[in-house]
């Protein structure tokens, strides 16, 4: 199964305009002027075999250069949010087998395309620390680097490009070109794994209308929350919440928050399910109503979060999670308001 980062690297950047805006902010200058960015288009399937695959990270475009040649140029996408260090070795299997699959469709051709291999990186590590080049993984003989050299000619030689999201500055990434979801996607990946990320939702508030001002904007807003509902704390659920209300509205924030709440619950998706069932259903209940209440921004206050986590009483929770979906306070969560029924909740 994909994880979270998987899903919203592909979903971002496997669309041709914001895989250009990548590929824009990575390859050398000199490149980029020769690619015929109308040119770009995803192709379906993946170079990765079945058996290989550990991800459904890949992607891959064609395009054509600006002389017009026959000759294609392929661009493979792989996301990789964990340093591997046999990076390389998999790009270089990747690339071979993309060959020999293009040697196959174009039998009469005696020049094979170019192919150029780009991780993105976001990991919680720090920076990339991964040999970029295969000759680096062999451990060739010699006393200094000048003997080294000359196993190194014989070795073979192989390097993709990367982008170390985790290295770049904030400013680097908001000055990047490219529609609003890239621009906020980088952001997101670039924080998504620090403690930062809940403080610097807010600064993002112009750049979360500009996504939502674009065509598709509803839709690429629900993709941007639904992984910050995976990937992030109670803090960040709840600062989610409030630039959602600040660029929607009250009225449609509610209704996609709400929406987007009863969908977690029913796929499993509210992370800390798995962690209540080790710690005791009920806990786990009471975790589900504190992110249900922090995705609908509804403040709560430390005695009514102790309140609720220290019910173990599973019909009581059962009540007031039914409730975290519709109340607008959490008084009215757990002392009932209208929902009450004429009876207090204990």
């Amino acid at each position: 199964m994909p994880g979270p980062h998987d899903l919203f690297a592909r979903y971002t950047f496997g669309h041709p305009e914001r895989a250009e805006a990548e590929l824009r902010a990575v390859l050398p200058a000199p490149v980029v002027s020769e690619v015929d960015w109308s040119s770009l288009r995803r192709e379906s399937g993946s170079v990765v075999d079945p058996e290989l695959r550990e991800t459904e990270s890949d992607l891959l475009f064609t395009a054509r250069l600006r002389t017009g040649r026959s000759l294609l140029l392929y661009v493979l996408l792989e996301h990789q949010s964990s340093v591997d260090r046999w990076m390389a070795l998999r790009m270089l299997r990747y690339v071979v087998r993309q060959v020999e699959r293009w040697r196959q469709e174009h039998p009469e051709s005696t020049v094979l395309p170019v192919i150029i291999p780009l991780v993105m990186f976001h990991g919680p590590e720090g920076a990339w620390t991964a040999p970029r080049r295969v000759e680096d993984l062999f451990e060739l003989p010699g006393e200094t680097e000048e003997a080294r050299q000359y196993w190194r000619a014989l070795v073979p030689r192989f390097e993709y490009l990367l982008d170390d999201l985790t290295a770049e500055r904030e400013a680097a990434l908001r000055a990047r070109p490219g529609p609003p979801l890239a621009r906020l996607a980088w952001l997101v990946l670039h924080y998504g794994r620090s403690d930062e990320l809940a403080h610097r939702l807010p600064e993002w508030t112009a750049l979360f209308a500009q996504v939502h001002a674009t065509p598709e904007g509803t839709e690429h807003l629900v993709v941007v929350i639904r992984y910050l509902l995976w990937i992030g704390d109670t803090a960040t659920h709840a600062a989610a919440g409030r630039v959602l209300h600040s660029v929607m509205g009250a009225q449609q924030a509610e209704a996609l928050m709400g929406s987007w709440a009863e969908e977690m619950i029913e796929r499993g998706l509210v992370r800390g399910r798995e962690e209540g069932m080790a710690r005791g259903v009920s806990r786990g209940r009471a975790e589900d109503i504190l992110r249900i209440l922090a995705v609908r921004a509804i403040h709560v206050d430390e005695a009514s979060r102790q309140r609720i986590l220290d019910c173990t009483e599973v019909e009581t929770l059962d009540r007031w999670f039914d409730r975290a979906l519709q109340v607008m306070t959490v008084s009215e969560l757990l002392d009932g308001g209208a929902y009450a029924s004429g009876r207090k909740d204990s």
